[in-house]
């Protein structure tokens, strides 16, 4: 599908579907069109006025009417935006993705899109093309004989051709997520570590950024016994990514991201039992996905900020080999262990990244993880949690999140629950009391971050996967926090 930006107005426009984002401002009270609509009613006959009387349509957000004109223009949608004044960038892609989805229902080959301007022409642009791109995007690796039903071949942007710049960024940023959405949606006989990592050579390859794999060996050196605890019951050897971007000039400002990257996980000894969705544990790869579709994007997008991403990717299975239930743990920093539940395995893993981050002298780390189900109870499947260090970076990722159109809530890192987590032989034990789970959690990463003052941990355990379509993110994978973290780096 080719997205272009034209200078041609709507009233110029031919094709087979016109489409156009309609606030209520473009409503009178007896639901007559106003401004363009009119102008477009006088052209079509009224045919305007018809839609909008039959389907009652009031310009509500995620609505749609269309209605067939013949002639140059085939077809007219019409797709609600709400009042003017609540019009986002997120409102620009969910109307985008609604003309899209309405034009695929019409066989439209070409479809012009008309759209307010929501800040400057390449912001509106961007945010238009990025959720046409995901929108269009069907992930049918899996399917012996797959239905592909789309039909648009190109999209126009109508009077924006000032933002044309946008178009590139989106594709940039649209190629992360939608790498990020093929490795969660993948099962775990074809995304283990193995694969992870030649993921990152491909990138590597791809963008220029400088990659480094440790095996276990060398992790074994470095003293990750906290990731390689884990790592033990797995016929598969762990892999510890760490992709570099590296701008041509002076770096504006030093950065990690550190994903959380089990490929698997059984739970353990702590087995998950049946109704524990088990089979589901293919996504708990999330936050490694994303640090890999962002690295991608910044791969693609060469901002002047250095980047560094990493992710210590592994199974957590069970064998003669595995850790048991009460052993303890040295993590690399020095910091001993009591594994009181094998499927709380996610935050060792992290703690070894997270203390091998901490040594780059980063400006600030970043950790995304699908951690606790306790997150979920807290914040539902939409919402991710943010737990920081500092009000600084956390005002900055909670901005990334707007302006991306993912949704993210701080919650307290009360240090006051982290004798929830002592333990009468270790340093720590690596899960607390039930209550303020995710809270104990963050406080058990926060361990392993020393000299770096500005660290924010992401739990993004409900946001990765949908389980309905929701406008530009298709039922499954999302790609949840790849655009989060590109606006974060870049802005």
């Amino acid at each position: 599908m080719n997205i272009s930006a034209v200078g041609t107005a709507a009233l110029a426009w031919t094709g087979d579907a016109l489409a156009l984002g309609v606030s209520s401002q473009l409503l009178n009270d007896e639901q007559q069109p106003l401004g363009l609509l009119a102008e477009l009613d006088q052209r079509f006959g009224g045919l305007v006025r018809d839609l909008i009387a039959e389907s009652d349509f009031k310009a509500k957000p995620g609505s749609s009417a269309s209605i067939r004109i013949g002639g140059e223009v085939k077809q007219l949608i019409l797709v609600g935006l709400g009042t003017a004044e609540d019009v986002t960038a997120e409102s620009l892609r969910q109307a985008a993705a609604a003309a899209l989805k309405s034009a695929q229902s019409l066989k439209a080959h070409k479809l012009g899109l008309v759209l307010p301007l929501v800040g400057d022409a390449a912001g509106t642009v961007q945010a238009a093309a990025e959720a046409l791109l995901l929108t269009n995007h069907r992930d049918l690796r899996f399917k012996s004989e797959p239905e592909d039903k789309r039909t648009v071949e190109a999209v126009e942007l109508l009077d924006l051709a000032a933002g044309a710049a946008g178009i590139a960024r989106a594709e940039s940023v649209a190629a992360g997520v939608k790498l990020a959405r093929e490795l969660v949606t993948a099962p775990a006989n074809v995304v283990d570590p193995i694969s992870m990592a030649e993921t990152a050579e491909a990138i590597a390859a791809e963008t220029g950024l400088e990659l480094t794999i440790l095996e276990e060996a060398d992790c074994d050196r470095l003293g990750m016994g906290a990731f390689l605890g884990v790592a033990k019951a797995s016929d598969l050897p762990p892999k510890f990514i760490h992709l570099t971007y590296r701008p041509a000039g002076t770096p504006r400002r030093r950065l990690a991201v550190v994903g959380k990257g089990l490929t698997f996980d059984s739970g353990g000894y702590n087995i998950k039992g049946v109704g524990s969705g088990i089979e589901t544990m293919k996504m708990d790869m999330g936050g490694a996905a994303a640090t890999l579709g962002a690295a991608k994007a910044i791969g693609l997008l060469k901002p002047d900020v250095e980047v560094h991403f990493i992710s210590a990717v592994t199974e957590n299975m069970i064998s003669g080999k595995g850790m048991h239930p009460g052993d303890v743990l040295t993590a690399s920093n020095g910091k001993t262990i009591e594994v009181n539940n094998t499927d709380a395995e996610g935050r060792l893993t992290l703690a070894d990244a997270l203390v091998y981050a901490d040594k780059l002298g980063c400006d600030a780390i970043v950790d995304l993880a699908t951690l606790t189900g306790a997150c979920i109870i807290a914040l539902g499947n939409d919402i991710a949690g943010l737990w920081s260090t500092s009000d600084e970076l956390a005002e900055q990722l909670k901005a990334a999140a707007k302006v991306s159109g993912e949704k993210v809530w701080q919650l307290p890192m009360e240090e006051s629950y982290f004798e929830g987590l002592k333990s009468p032989i270790a340093d720590m034990k690596n899960t607390g009391p039930r209550g303020g789970g995710s809270i104990t959690a963050a406080l058990f990463l926060k361990q392993f971050v020393k000299d770096t003052a500005a660290w924010a941990h992401l739990d993004v355990a409900g946001p990765v996967w949908a389980d309905k379509d929701k406008g530009y993110n298709p039922a499954g994978a999302t790609g949840y926090g790849v655009r989060t973290l590109v606006s974060w780096i870049t802005g």
